[in-house]
Formats: C-alpha cells, structure tokens, sequence
C-alpha cells in the first residue's frame, strides 16, 4: 500500500538500482525509476509494482525538467546510484572520462536535487550511492575514485545547506559487489596482471575483512534503514559498507 509519498531513484535499471527500487516500492513509497534508456525503465516497470519510469540522462540539465514533471507529491528519499565508466588508472584515463565522472555524480546529484526540492519535507532523505575507492585510493581506478571523493564533500554541503529545513543528505559507500560491472573492473586487472578473473576476484575478496563482496541487497537494505525517524542522527556522514576493506581512520 503506498505511502502518498516519493522516493527517486537514478541508475535504476542498474544491478543495483533495480534493488534498491523494489525495496523502497515494497516498502509503500511511489518509486519513480530514472535511467537513460527509455526501454530498460519500461521493463523495470512492468516487472515491479509501485514503480514508474523517467527516461533521462542524468548527466545533462534536462534532466531537472524530466524528473520535475513527475513529481507530484511529497519526496520522502532521493537515491542516486548511476555508475561511471572504467576508464583505468590515474596514469592512463582519459582526462575527458574523469570529468565525465564528475560530472555524472556530482553534477547529476546536484540536478536530482534541483529537480525535486519544492517538494522536499521535514524527514526527507537525500541519499548518495559512492564507492569505498572515494575514501581507500588506488592508483587503478581514477574515475570511481576521484568522483566519489567529490560527491563525499557534495553531500556535506547538502547536510548543512538543507539541514534548517528538516532534510537530512546522507552517502552510502559501498566496497565492490559481485555485479556485472564488478566482473569488468576484474576483467581488466586480469589483462594487466596476466591472471584469470577468477584469480582476481578471489584476491579482490581477499581485500576485505571477512573476504567477501559486498551485495546489493545489503545496500538496498542500508537504503530503506534510512527511512527510520532515527536515521536523523546519520546526518552528513558516511556509511561505509565495504566488508572491512578500508584501513584508514576516518
């Protein structure tokens, strides 16, 4: 039974965004779906109750007025979650690819925002989904990781310029989870070491704590946690969710 209220959600058609939408429909609130292509948002919806679709490219300004159009009623939560393109590592990359990567998810957080905050309320969450590599650098992953540093500092930002009005921003960090995308940032490390993916993937688990991935279940769980009165107190800060991979004090 839906709540009356909103949650968006950007990179939705994603392995993890499409969790992340399920969870929050199940859990009552409308989920309106936002991805770049019109037909994956389409399938989405036929496959999810409680969901409609967005078609728009988060990366461009449009995107304000594509998202706008579909709001028409209180937003309990933002999540944007879209990912940025492998691109190697700092020594490599493209420049183009790294801005590109800024632009997508700090730039694309900032239009989520713009677009739905006339109908922001007291207890409304602004979520951000960025890799543990924005807090844990390697020198193999410069759009994840300069991006994400980013987007950190963004959601402070957002913590104190909405925070007068009852609106918390929040940024979950995930370490990797076993996705599709996952299998490629592998794939590459396989090529440069002269290993097999698996091999790699087994030394990336070996990375972690408990020398596992992280899932996306368990981020869509973090996400709709956040809903709770009590998720007041995690206002600005930083779930990290990366199984123990990172070392550094905070």
């Amino acid at each position: 039974m839906q709540t009356g209220e909103i949650a968006v959600v950007v990179g939705a058609t994603g392995a993890m965004g499409q969790v992340i939408a399920a969870r929050l429909a199940a859990s009552g609130l409308k989920v309106v779906a936002v991805a770049r292509s019109a037909d994956a948002v389409a399938s989405l919806v036929n496959s999810t109750p409680g969901v409609a679709a967005c078609a728009a490219d988060i990366s461009q300004d449009a995107a304000i007025e594509a998202i706008g159009k579909m709001i028409d009623r209180p937003v309990r939560m933002v999540v944007h979650g879209p990912g940025v393109a492998t691109a190697g590592g700092v020594l490599t990359a493209p420049t183009d690819a790294v801005v590109e990567a800024v632009n997508i998810k700090v730039g694309g957080m900032m239009r989520l925002v713009r677009a739905v905050d006339a109908h922001l309320v007291r207890g409304s969450r602004l979520v951000a989904i960025g890799g543990h590599y924005g807090f844990e650098p390697t020198a193999y992953a410069a759009t994840a990781g300069v991006a994400n540093a980013a987007l950190a500092n963004l959601i402070r930002q957002m913590s104190w310029a909405y925070g007068e009005r009852g609106i918390t921003a929040h940024l979950i960090a995930p370490g990797p989870a076993d996705t599709e995308r996952l299998r490629r940032v592998a794939a590459e490390r396989a090529a440069r070491a002269g290993a097999t993916v698996e091999q790699v993937l087994e030394d990336m688990k070996q990375e972690s704590a408990i020398r596992a991935f992280t899932s996306v279940e368990q981020i869509a769980w973090a996400v709709a946690t956040l809903l709770a009165p009590e998720a007041d107190a995690f206002a600005g800060s930083t779930l990290f969710m990366d199984a123990g991979r990172r070392r550094g004090l905070p």
